[in-house]
């Protein structure tokens, strides 16, 4: 069995992405890497060269700019650094460069990518999403975040990343896929408020064409408001040992009633409901569960 894994980033050291981390998170259940760096204006080819990996395998890609609407752009590069991997890889593991792999799921992503190798029904593999928020203490427990997304697919290149990139579909179908017990660990919303908020306004850029260029400059020298969030929890569990050393470094500080809950009635309803019995009603799912044999 071949593991090629891939993404894509542009402008890592500016917006401080944790790629370096997210890379070597994933490297070890990979036999090659594909990193798809776009034009930036930092060093960014420097930082994942650092990583000194001999899977890692870096492609230059220039985006175009004018597909920023509804966020096409971030597709059509996870699809440039798709093409990229070599024929024979069995299957392809797509991260985001925020987007960290605990390593106690080691295990469980191997055992699953063999169980389902000559299982042809199952063209990718389901995992679980933490959104870290705020700081590292906190993550969002409301519908506001995504609970699952495909992140290991087969090798398959009419497969194509969908609308965003969060997902991907098939000749235009969802995805038949397994759900393994597995997380993701995104840290997107994690980092200094004022990087935040540079890092918020850009990637509004990618969504409407047409705003914000303004707000960019005159907001600036503002911080990011983590509190203008409906819901978040106390995160109890352990880091990825990878992320170590940057949740040491960390420099400012975030706290956050967790008692304190900004819904709708509707929005309030639902979530009691999912709280009680584990089920997100109504929940948005670009794929389709493989019923068992």
């Amino acid at each position: 069995m071949k593991v090629s894994g891939f993404t894509f980033v542009r402008n890592a050291v500016k917006f401080d992405y944790p790629i370096v981390e997210a890379i070597n998170s994933v490297l070890p259940l990979c036999d090659e890497l594909i990193v798809n760096i776009g034009n930036s204006e930092d060093n960014t080819e420097e930082l994942i060269r650092s990583i000194q990996s001999p899977k890692i395998k870096i492609h230059h890609s220039l985006w175009d700019d004018s597909l920023k609407e509804g966020g096409k752009v971030l597709a059509i590069e996870t699809n440039k650094a798709f093409d990229n991997i070599a024929p024979d890889a069995d299957w392809c593991f797509y991260f985001q460069a925020d987007e960290i792999i605990h390593e106690k799921y080691y295990d469980v992503i191997r055992k699953a990518m063999m169980d389902y190798l000559e299982d042809k029904r199952v063209e990718g593999l389901l995992f679980k999403y933490l959104h870290f928020y705020g700081s590292y203490d906190y993550i969002g427990d409301s519908r506001t975040w995504y609970s699952h997304e495909i992140r290991i697919i087969r090798n398959d290149k009419t497969i194509r990343s969908y609308r965003d990139a969060q997902g991907f579909r098939k000749d235009g179908r969802k995805l038949n896929v397994k759900a393994i017990d597995a997380f993701v660990y995104h840290y997107g919303w994690v980092k200094h408020p004022e990087l935040q908020l540079q890092k918020h306004l850009r990637f509004e850029q990618l969504y409407n064409i047409n705003k914000l260029s303004d707000q960019i400059s005159n907001e600036a020298t503002k911080a990011f408001n983590y509190a203008e969030i409906d819901s978040l929890v106390k995160f109890g569990g352990t880091h990825p040992l990878v992320m170590q050393q940057r949740i040491k470094n960390k420099n400012w500080h975030f706290d956050f009633d967790i008692t304190r809950k900004k819904f709708s009635m509707k929005d309030r309803l639902l979530y009691w409901v999912e709280k009680k019995t584990g089920k997100r009603l109504f929940e948005y799912r670009n794929y389709k569960i493989v019923d068992r044999e």
